[in-house]
C-alpha cells in the first residue's frame, strides 16, 4: 500500500511541476519539524471542504499580495502538516485517524476525481510509518494545486453547494464515532449554487453581495435588521454536537463597510443553530499569518 501511494505521489508531483513550476514557489515553505505533543491523543477525523466558485478566479478577483487560490493552498498545507504532527506524537498502537477532502458538486473530470480519492487517507498501527505519514502534506500540496489549476483553467464556475453539503452529507462524510471530528471549510463566506436557491420567509440557503444589499444590511443598523427580520441561513441540522468547524477565507465585498460583520453573523448563527460543538471563523489572511491559528485549532486536545 505504501509503495503504491509513494508512486502516485511521485507521478502527481511530476505532473504538477509540468503544469506550473512558479505557483508552488508562492505557497511552498520549508517543512516544519514536528513539535512535542501529548502522546495520549484523541483519534482525529479531519475533512476539508473546498469552495471552488469564482472566488478563486485570479482575473475576476485579483490580489497582488497573494491570489486567493494560493492562500487556500497555504491553508491546506497547514492542515495536512497539523495532521502529520498529530500522528507523529501518538502511540503507534493507538493510531486510527483519517483525513479527506470534498468538493460539492464533484468535478466532472474522472481523472481529477481519482486524484481527489487519493486524499482520503486512513492511518492505523499497520501503516503509520514515519516516511508514509510525512508524505501526507506532499500529497495534499500536489493534488490540491492540480484541483485549483483545473478549476481556474476550466473557467466554468457554478458555485459551491456548501449549504447542500451540510444538509445531505456532513453527518455521513464528516462524523465518525470515537473521533474528534473537524470540518475545515475554505470559502469567502458567501453561499450560492444554481441548484440550491431556497427561501423560507427571510431565511435562505444562499447569500451573495447582491442579497446583502437587497436586505439593506449595508448600514450601521445591520444587526438590528437581521435580528428583527430574522435573516439568516436555513438550518439543515440540529444535531452536529460531535462536529467542530473551522471556516477559513472569509472575503467580504469591500463596497460595504459592514459586509464582514454580516458574513460572520450569518455563519455564527447558522453553526450555532446546528449545535456545532465548537467553531472559529477567519478572514482570508496570508497563510503565514494563519498557520498558527490552524495548528492551534487542530492540535488542541
Amino acid at each position: 500500500m505504501k509503495s503504491i501511494y509513494l508512486l502516485l505521489i511521485t507521478l502527481c508531483l511530476v505532473y504538477s511541476c509540468k503544469e506550473d513550476k512558479s505557483s508552488s514557489e508562492n505557497i511552498k515553505k520549508e517543512s516544519s519539524p514536528s513539535i512535542k505533543l501529548s502522546s495520549n491523543r484523541t483519534n482525529l477525523n479531519i475533512s476539508v471542504l473546498l469552495d471552488l466558485s469564482d472566488r478563486i478566479n485570479p482575473d475576476k478577483y485579483p490580489n497582488p499580495a497573494m491570489e486567493y487560490y494560493e492562500r487556500d493552498l497555504g491553508y491546506i498545507h497547514s492542515i495536512a502538516e497539523s495532521f502529520e504532527w498529530h500522528l507523529r506524537n501518538k502511540k503507534s498502537i493507538k493510531i486510527n485517524d483519517h483525513i479527506q477532502l470534498y468538493i460539492d458538486p464533484e468535478p466532472s473530470d474522472s481523472d481529477l476525481n481519482k486524484k481527489i480519492n487519493m486524499l482520503n487517507m486512513t492511518f492505523t498501527k499497520d501503516n503509520a510509518k514515519k516516511d508514509y505519514i510525512t508524505q501526507t502534506s506532499v500529497l495534499y500540496d500536489s493534488i490540491t494545486k492540480l484541483i485549483y489549476k483545473s478549476a481556474i483553467k476550466d473557467n466554468h464556475y457554478v458555485g459551491s453547494d456548501i449549504w447542500g453539503f451540510f444538509k445531505t452529507n456532513v453527518e455521513d462524510f464528516c462524523i465518525d464515532k470515537d473521533h474528534r471530528n473537524i470540518l475545515v471549510v475554505l470559502t469567502d463566506g458567501y453561499l450560492y449554487h444554481k441548484d440550491a436557491k431556497l427561501r423560507e420567509k427571510n431565511l435562505t440557503s444562499y447569500l451573495t453581495p447582491q442579497v446583502v444589499k437587497s436586505f439593506r444590511l449595508n448600514t450601521s443598523k445591520w444587526k438590528d435588521i437581521i435580528e428583527n427580520k430574522n435573516y439568516g441561513f436555513i438550518s439543515t441540522k440540529d444535531n452536529l454536537q460531535d462536529l467542530e468547524v473551522l471556516v477559513l477565507g472569509i472575503n467580504p465585498d469591500n463596497k460595504n463597510p459592514y459586509e464582514q460583520d454580516v458574513l460572520f453573523k450569518y455563519w455564527k448563527d447558522w453553526l450555532s443553530n446546528m449545535n456545532v460543538k465548537d467553531f472559529e471563523i477567519k478572514t482570508a489572511s496570508l497563510p503565514a499569518n494563519m498557520d498558527k491559528i490552524i495548528k492551534d485549532f487542530i492540535l488542541k486536545d
